[in-house]
């Protein structure tokens, strides 16, 4: 049996933040694959359904991010799981805008709710890393995760969660590579994301429009003039035409 978590905060308030991409992504998984719907269980909501044959439940904690390890130990104690079975989907800062990465076990890198489920069940369960980027300075981050991505970001934002839906059954087969790989081949397949799987620069998107835009206006046709000539050459031509050019 696979359990997944998508993290995030209960609440319309916060559905939009982007600290809420994983419960976004269980979301894309419960869609994708017909799961069951979602009901009130283990201090959160729960579906259930099938990954790759292998029964599997999703779990989205309603404790807030900061307490995520209550429902998570929970939902693996009744099930009677070892953190092998536990794939913890949720927001990386440390990752640019996109990117996908997985691993197994390691620090919290200061991640709330990974620190809460760590200090629950232990540090050695899987975990999909969705890089939300950085705001760039320490005493921005906390008003960067709790606010809604860009609508510049939505684009990017859904292809990756379209990704992580149509790759999830790998998860469960255990093949993190054949997941990253399925992940891979859908993001560059959009036309959105680099060989690097990195969303492409607006600049490189919209270079077309943006030279356009540069060109000076074509406008009716002008009549060109001259300016009066002066001096000594003016005297030359009124001495040839009898008159001082216009």
């Amino acid at each position: 049996m696979l359990l997944i978590v998508g993290l995030g905060n209960p609440g319309r308030r916060y559905a939009g933040n982007r600290h809420n991409i994983g419960f976004m992504a269980a979301d894309g998984i419960h869609r994708r694959h017909g799961f069951s719907a979602w009901r009130a269980r283990f201090q959160g909501e729960i579906s259930e359904g099938r990954l790759d044959g292998e029964k599997t439940v999703l779990l989205k904690p309603a404790t807030f991010m900061n307490e995520s390890g209550r429902s998570v130990g929970e939902a693996m104690r009744f099930f009677k799981l070892s953190p092998a079975d536990l794939v913890v989907i949720y927001d990386e800062l440390d990752l640019p805008p996109g990117k996908v990465r997985m691993k197994t076990g390691g620090g919290a890198g200061g991640h709330k709710g990974i620190r809460s489920i760590s200090a629950h069940i232990g540090a050695d369960f899987r975990r999909m890393r969705l890089g939300i980027g950085h705001p760039g300075r320490k005493e921005l981050v906390n008003s960067y995760v709790l606010h809604d991505f860009a609508k510049s970001d939505h684009d990017w934002r859904d292809a990756v969660l379209a990704a992580v839906a149509d790759g999830a059954p790998a998860l469960a087969a255990g093949g993190d590579s054949s997941f990253m790989n399925k992940v891979h081949l859908d993001l560059v397949a959009t036309g959105l994301f680099d060989g690097d799987d990195e969303p492409k620069p607006p600049a490189k998107q919209s270079a077309g429009k943006a030279g356009a835009a540069a060109k000076p206006e074509i406008g009716p046709k002008s009549e060109p003039t001259t300016k009066p000539a002066t001096g000594a050459l003016a005297a030359g031509l009124k001495k040839l035409f009898g008159r001082k050019p216009q």
